[in-house]
């Protein structure tokens, strides 16, 4: 290990990360509570220190340059890397243990969460995690659930919510359904097909409206207010329905429907009730979710 060469200072490669991360100088003041002179006389350090322009300035407005979004990159690990870091020293160090519930639909707790509860069980083995597969916010409110996994912000001015990922869903059938009943072109060849409902029809006509797609509730034969089961439904070859990518890539026999069209998005946020800021558990795992979704989301 070259000990000379690690030399450059945490402190101003953190500014620049957050100033690359958040877009202004205000903002990474923001939210590393910090004044903007101060971040910006960081960034001036840092650029000075490695000797490379870091940031094109015009008025007020900084353009990463391409020497910084390189630069970036390895800033990020470094960051990731010490988040792990403090993860597994809060984790291992006593008095962290105790249950946290976290609530999620039942797709994305079936799908998405059982790799990220494989890491937080090495790095907190003493925390006890108890998964409620449920899509409503109440939970959280009275105090079912610790931390949700919502796909819309809540307006409860008692929950902290932070939103970690934009996501992606499409259109998917089996390829069985596809073989029999002919692969739509155009959203307009979609009436043709029979369509898998999850939980209120009312509520996904009204969505698919909004979209350009007019269907009839004629169109919903079958469906489950149960994700999983209205899932294992598209998957046995019953019917087309709109998915997340990051729960329909995990099935093999699952094809998109009309894969040239845009995919259609929505955000993912992370909720929990302002006991996040006093209990350590609840912060711990929340921070091992908002580290881990959006490198296993679409």
């Amino acid at each position: 290990m070259n000990w000379n060469a690690i030399s450059f200072d945490w402190t101003r490669a953190r500014a620049f990360l957050a100033v690359v991360e958040e877009g202004s100088l205000s903002s990474a003041a923001r939210v590393l509570k910090q004044t903007q002179p101060t971040i910006g006389r960081q960034i001036a350090a840092f650029e000075e220190e490695l000797n490379v322009t870091l940031f094109e300035r015009s008025g007020r407005a900084l353009q990463v340059t391409q020497a910084g979004r390189e630069l970036a990159q390895h800033v990020r690990a470094m960051a990731e890397a010490a988040g792990r870091i403090s993860l597994l020293a809060s984790g291992q160090s006593q008095g962290i243990e105790g249950m946290v519930r976290i609530t999620a639909s039942d797709l994305f707790a079936a799908y998405l969460l059982p790799p990220i509860l494989h890491k937080l069980r090495s790095v907190a083995p003493k925390i006890e995690i108890d998964i409620v597969a449920t899509n409503d916010i109440s939970d959280l409110v009275q105090r079912e659930a610790d931390i949700a996994v919502r796909n819309a912000r809540p307006d409860q001015p008692d929950l902290i919510a932070r939103m970690i990922h934009n996501s992606s869903g499409r259109f998917y059938a089996s390829k069985a359904y596809l073989d029999k009943h002919g692969r739509p072109k155009t959203k307009a060849d979609l009436i043709a097909h029979d369509f898998i409902g999850f939980g209120d029809t009312a509520q996904m006509l009204a969505y698919f409206s909004q979209i350009g797609l007019e269907l009839t509730a004629g169109h919903f034969k079958l469906g489950s207010a149960n994700g999983l089961v209205a899932w294992e439904m598209v998957k046995q070859g019953l019917g087309i329905c709109p998915m997340s990518v990051d729960v329909a890539k995990a099935s093999p026999d699952i094809e998109v429907v009309l894969p040239d069209s845009e995919p259609i998005m929505f955000p993912t946020w992370l909720v929990a009730h302002r006991e996040l800021h006093t209990s350590r558990k609840i912060r711990l795992v929340y921070d091992m979710l908002a580290e881990e979704l959006p490198k296993r989301m679409a």
